[in-house]
């Protein structure tokens, strides 16, 4: 019988080698932009299968086949091994994955679909095969699942952009449903541009069809892809890649007379542009490229406004105010520095603030007599600095600020209204709080490129 320390050898080297070979996969795809790959489904074995069960998260909710990670860890060579042989023999499908709703924000729900464990694994092992060939491809101006391309930088890019370019407009843009209405043969067309092995496209599209269950209703649909799914952000990356990335670069700013540029997360984009004309001309081209796709624009959410240095200048001496935008949880507007100069102002989104202390207002509601104070504290410690991590950007101090104040005040609230407890007086409060510190705002991203002119 080998050690243990043999076979973890033996397993490191294999994940090495599994390593080498999406390298190898992502050079060629470099190299060669036209390249199509013939053999991939040899990779989807059961080493790399077991590599992903690993990659998963252990405590997400399980799918229909209510198969949990620690029950399918029980007994994962047998598992994955009897899995391997179902897919060799064309036997696998993927299994309906189930629909629950979480909250969006805003007093609105999302969709989430949740696949069976199994189908997560074959996902995983499917997702990096993809991100290898096509991560290497993408433009510069998608960003969201993609290494080292969060929301972040995006904001930072657009930031940079409105501050050194000639832009006068922005096109705020809203797509209708994008993963309710993603064509089925328009995405196999976009990954037959790369992959030409047969069982891989196969496996793909068995995974499009499996359809959704909800309320014990299964539901199979020609255009869509289910949000939840591993595999699901790669594929929209790939399906807007092709649909509007490619086209703004090769077709747009071609056809334009003024600096354009695109700033894509996922389904959420905007598009900045230097003169009104190619605006309009742009809005009406983008609608029509989408609809090519089975995509709509929601007019009711899409619209063109005077955005800038130049538009702001304007604006000041007709002593108008301009109009803002919001990306991703964002209201941008027109600002300027101490110095006087123009600058991107940006605060969290009125609805997701309200929001937000909503959700924390609900937990404190719930929690404050569930468990002791101090057990609880750490937890809205770590509310506070997750809060700070994503709206804690340049220019948003103010907003961040104030909800922490409020939720103080919640928390204040709350306290007091614990059943059978001594209520706590304002200035008892505030000595807890000198013993016991919630995190203060701070400002965790630095968007600004010039320094003390801002």
């Amino acid at each position: 019988m080998k050690s243990t320390k043999a076979v973890n050898s033996v397993s490191t080297e294999l994940q090495f080698d599994t390593q080498m070979k999406l390298n190898l996969i992502t050079k060629r795809a470099t190299e060669d932009g036209k390249f199509k790959f013939t053999s991939l489904i040899h990779l989807i074995n059961e080493v790399t299968l077991k590599e992903c069960f690993y990659m998963l998260e252990k405590n997400k909710a399980a799918g229909i086949d209510n198969v949990t990670y620690r029950e399918y860890e029980a007994y994962l060579n047998t598992n994955i091994q009897k899995l391997v042989k179902r897919m060799k023999e064309g036997k696998y499908y993927p299994q309906p994955v189930r629909r629950t709703y979480i909250p969006k924000g805003e007093g609105n729900l999302r969709p989430l679909g949740i696949p069976a464990l199994e189908d997560k694994i074959v996902q995983m092992g499917m997702t990096r095969i993809l991100n290898a060939i096509y991560e290497p491809n993408f433009l510069d101006c998608s960003y969201g699942y993609r290494k080292g391309r969060d929301c972040h930088t995006a904001l930072k890019q657009l930031d940079n952009a409105i501050m050194s370019k000639p832009i006068n407009h922005v096109i705020d843009a809203d797509i209708r449903g994008f993963f309710d209405n993603v064509d089925h043969d328009w995405l196999m067309k976009m990954i037959e541009e790369r992959i030409q092995d047969k069982k891989f496209l196969k496996l793909t599209r068995r995974f499009l069809k499996a359809g959704v269950i909800e309320d014990g209703m299964i539901t199979i649909s020609d255009s869509s892809v289910p949000q939840g799914g591993l595999i699901s952000p790669i594929l929209s990356n790939v399906y807007l890649h092709y649909a509007l990335d490619l086209w703004v670069e090769k077709v747009v700013k071609r056809d334009s007379m003024g600096f354009v540029k695109l700033i894509r997360y996922c389904d959420d984009f905007v598009i900045l542009m230097q003169y009104k004309e190619d605006a309009e001309m742009i809005l009406k081209a983008t609608n029509d490229r989408l609809n090519k796709f089975g995509l709509d624009l929601a007019q009711e959410k899409t619209r063109i406004i005077e955005f800038g240095r130049y538009a702001q200048q304007n604006a000041d001496r007709k002593k108008v105010k301009l109009s803002t935008f919001d990306f991703l949880g964002f209201t941008h507007y027109c600002d300027k520095s101490r110095k006087g100069n123009f600058k991107v102002g940006r605060k969290t989104r009125k609805k997701k603030f309200n929001s937000k202390l909503v959700e924390m207002n609900d937990w404190l509601k719930k929690i404050r007599n569930m468990v002791k104070i101090q057990d609880w504290w750490k937890v809205l410690e770590a509310k506070l600095r997750g809060h700070y991590q994503y709206y804690g950007v340049s220019g948003n101090y103010a907003s961040i600020n104030k909800f922490y104040h409020e939720t103080c005040r919640l928390v204040f609230k709350w306290i007091n209204r614990r059943s059978q407890k001594k209520s706590m007086s304002h200035k008892e409060f505030r000595a807890y709080l000198g013993r016991h510190p919630l995190p203060n705002p701070k400002i965790k991203h630095n968007f600004y490129i010039f320094g003390g002119n801002v």
